[in-house]
């Protein structure tokens, strides 16, 4: 047995934890990059609880999914402006923009020499720039991941910039940050971080040290994510979820991810559709295909049995099959009305090229089974 756990310097969770983070970010730095969402009124009490701590604050806005472009608009703001922190409050499309502009601040060269798929793939040599991470929305898990997920428009696709280097030196989790999500958000991220819980549980990379944070994730998201759907100003619920994505985070970042995610790279680059109503539309087909492929191919494989204590957690009956647990997933999507693939314009003339681009990312390698391109094509059919 050989695996690897890596995380954030410090984690810190829990309802009001935001209190902290003047006096956090003040024995970091002085000038501070402070990434955030499109909606900068979100973040307002936050801004002017780090502006009073006598800290320089140069914003920087974080409108879409990042982009490579975006990324190095990012750094030379943050160089020109001499900072020396930075500091993502927001969703996770604004935290893997702050923790790829921290690792360009000190790492020289092209942001594509450092990129897998599309670029050179070449490693970090310098540690980033003091990084740290205040989730607002419970489904990435980004704060304690290892990489940045960036889109090029000139490849559409998306892909990683990857380090063990990028952890952030502090991840700050206050649930009651998400409380005011609304309902069809909530559900997306919260599919996301259900994906992110199933997927390295059932990774030909699951080890000991993921393993608990995955079981305690599905078990906290089946009782919680229809409940914070419901009602968003449920204390508990919320609590759940945001300890959930960050579970997520823990498992992904260390037992890789699978089909879902391998294909949620090419669609978020080729279509303007949210990496969590991707993972959504993409869950329970996917599970069904891998399930369905293990009994066929490889009926004694570990990967089942993980299935079937997958489908115990969330339909919550001793006895129930990895089927069952397909049936649960279909369920939820539906009482949460998640959108299909084809509500974001995907088509079947688009099959071929997503197969083919799924076949090359990096979540594709963690899947429990290896897929034929029939199999890919037939997730993606599932889910139009």
């Amino acid at each position: 047995m050989q695996f690897e756990f890596a995380t954030a310097g410090r984690i810190i969770f829990g309802p009001g934890a935001v209190a902290q983070l003047g006096s956090i970010a003040k024995a970091l730095g002085r000038r501070v990059l402070f990434v955030t969402g499109r909606s900068a009124e979100r973040v307002e009490r936050i801004r002017a609880s780090l502006a009073s701590q006598v800290l320089n604050l140069i914003p920087f806005q974080v409108g879409s999914e990042p982009t490579v472009d975006l990324i190095a608009a990012g750094a030379g703001l943050a160089k020109e402006q001499g900072c020396d922190l930075v500091l993502s409050v927001g969703g996770g499309s604004v935290i893997d923009a702050g923790k790829a502009i921290a690792a360009c601040l000190t790492n020289e060269g092209e942001l594509l020499d450092y990129l897998e798929v599309i670029g050179q793939g070449k490693p970090l040599v310098r540690s980033p720039a003091p990084f740290v991470a205040v989730p607002t929305t419970a489904g990435t898990g980004a704060e304690v991941t290892r990489n940045a997920v960036l889109a090029s428009t000139r490849h559409h696709v998306k892909v990683s910039l990857r380090s063990s280097l990028m952890l952030a030196k502090v991840a700050l989790v206050d649930p009651e940050l998400t409380c005011n999500l609304p309902a069809a958000l909530t559900a997306s991220t919260g599919l996301d971080a259900l994906t992110q819980v199933i997927e390295p549980y059932v990774s030909n990379r699951a080890n000991p040290m993921t393993d608990p944070v995955c079981i305690e994730g599905m078990r906290r998201t089946a009782v919680s994510l229809r409940r914070a759907c419901e009602n968003g100003d449920d204390q508990e619920a919320r609590e759940d979820m945001a300890l959930a994505s960050l579970f997520g985070g823990l498992a992904l970042a260390n037992a890789g991810l699978g089909a879902v995610h391998g294909f949620a790279a090419p669609l978020g680059g080729m279509f303007h559709a949210p990496h969590g109503a991707v993972c959504a539309a993409l869950l329970p087909h996917a599970t069904e295909i891998n399930i369905r492929a293990l009994r066929e191919r490889q009926p004694h494989a570990q990967a089942l049995r993980r299935y079937q204590e997958m489908a115990r957690i969330l339909t919550g009956r001793p006895q129930a099959s990895a089927e069952d647990g397909v049936r649960w997933l279909r369920e939820l999507c539906s009482a949460l009305q998640t959108a299909s693939l084809g509500d974001y314009g995907v088509a079947k003339a688009h099959i071929p090229e997503l197969v083919d681009k799924a076949g090359k990312a990096s979540s594709m390698r963690s899947n429990p089974i290896q897929l034929t391109a029939d199999e890919m094509r037939e997730i993606l059919m599932s889910a139009l």
